[in-house]
């Protein structure tokens, strides 16, 4: 019994020291970034039926939420976005104290990108835009409700400055996507001289398909089909 529970101890010791570790804390991230895509590629998918009508995207929310599984999906869903953002900044500062001097960036081949160099400031654009996200879409805080879910979505990107800060936050999810993924998927050890520039360019193809499909929404719904989009909420009604 007393060697059983010397090795749970030494088994927990070993798991603590690896996730406090600068490695460890790299591979959480990495980890909860790649679920994170996961669920961008879903939810993307999802909100493609804006494009088929309101009687589609009403019925896929309509599934959607009569899910009993839901609730513990949002749960775990927050707590990837809590382990991402904490882990990231506990990282952060950790490198700043280890290097409390700036040096001079050679700007070679492995110099910084705009993702590179933007993954804080994206970070936190991309988290005002979740608050702003569910305040005005789960808990309606905004004074607007429509009918159903599709003409209580379409009419917030009939306002242009909600659709503005839809696309420019967008934008900062594709330019955090660009380096953050092809940084998880090194970290994980997935480099190769040979395939890392193919594994460079299917990362920067993914971030720009994820920003550019999200802000295509505010840009049709808004911008292009103002009129249309009212007018399909609410002939959708039921």
């Amino acid at each position: 019994m007393e060697a059983v529970t010397s090795c749970c101890c030494k088994c927990s010791c070993r798991a603590i020291e690896f996730l406090e570790s600068s490695i460890g804390k790299k591979i959480m991230i990495g980890l909860a970034g790649f679920l994170l895509c996961g669920f961008l590629i879903t939810h993307l998918a999802g909100n493609m039926f804006l494009f088929v009508g309101a009687g589609a995207f009403n019925h896929y929310a309509e599934v959607l939420e009569s899910n009993p599984l839901l609730p513990l999906a949002e749960g775990g869903l927050a707590a990837l976005f809590l382990l991402h953002i904490v882990l990231t900044l506990i990282a952060k500062f950790a490198n700043m104290a280890a290097r409390p001097v700036d040096y001079q960036v050679y700007r070679g081949k492995g110099a910084r990108t705009p993702g590179s160099s933007t993954m804080v400031l994206t970070g936190l654009l991309v988290l005002a835009f979740i608050v702003v996200h569910v305040a005005t879409l789960k808990f309606e805080v905004g004074g607007l409700k429509g009918p159903n879910l599709f003409a209580h979505l379409t009419g917030w990107f009939k306002n242009p400055y909600y659709s503005a800060f839809y696309v420019l936050a967008v934008a900062g999810v594709g330019l955090h996507l660009s380096h953050g993924a092809q940084s998880a998927i090194q970290t994980f050890g997935l480099s190769h001289p040979r395939y890392t520039p193919m594994i460079k360019t299917l990362g920067l193809l993914f971030a720009i398909a994820i920003g550019a499909g999200f802000a295509s929404l505010p840009i049709y719904f808004g911008f292009i089909h103002h009129d249309t989009a009212c007018c399909a909420a609410m002939g959708g009604v039921h």
